[in-house]
């Protein structure tokens, strides 16, 4: 079981944790960028070439970054640890689709995505301590 402070500390990092990973997605000139690095990440890790991305896996990727983007800032302004659980649901979802990306051939480079994910997941599903308040102890 996680203090509350714990919890909110969690909270915040990943929040964090997403705006660091998902900006590259955000719009078409950095997504470019990010794919050009994993290109040459895979080559020199002797993996696969990455496909070329056509226009509707830009839209798409756009879409992604510009949600996550948003939804992570949302939860640092808010700075409401109920949205944790919310995320939490979101990133079992992500988890679900990145195995079967992987189980389809997708770079063995999104296993790295997938733990991080899983233990956010983890993480942002664990009960929370019951804290006595000053009510309860007087």
């Amino acid at each position: 079981m996680l203090s509350q402070r714990q919890f909110h500390r969690i909270y915040r990092l990943s929040a964090w944790y997403d705006l660091i990973v998902t900006w590259p997605f955000a719009t078409p000139i950095t997504l470019a960028l990010f794919w050009s690095s994993m290109g040459t990440a895979h080559d020199a890790l002797g993996l696969a070439p990455l496909p070329a991305l056509d226009t509707y896996a830009v839209l798409f990727a756009n879409f992604f970054g510009t949600v996550v983007l948003i939804w992570s800032v949302l939860r640092l302004r808010l700075n409401d640890v109920r949205l944790a659980r919310y995320d939490a649901v979101g990133r079992w979802s992500f988890s679900a689709w990145q195995l079967y990306a992987l189980s389809q051939g997708a770079s063995p480079i999104l296993w790295g995505f997938l733990i991080a994910e899983v233990i956010w997941a983890i993480l942002q599903s664990l009960p929370l301590r019951k804290e006595a308040t000053a009510a309860q102890s007087a």
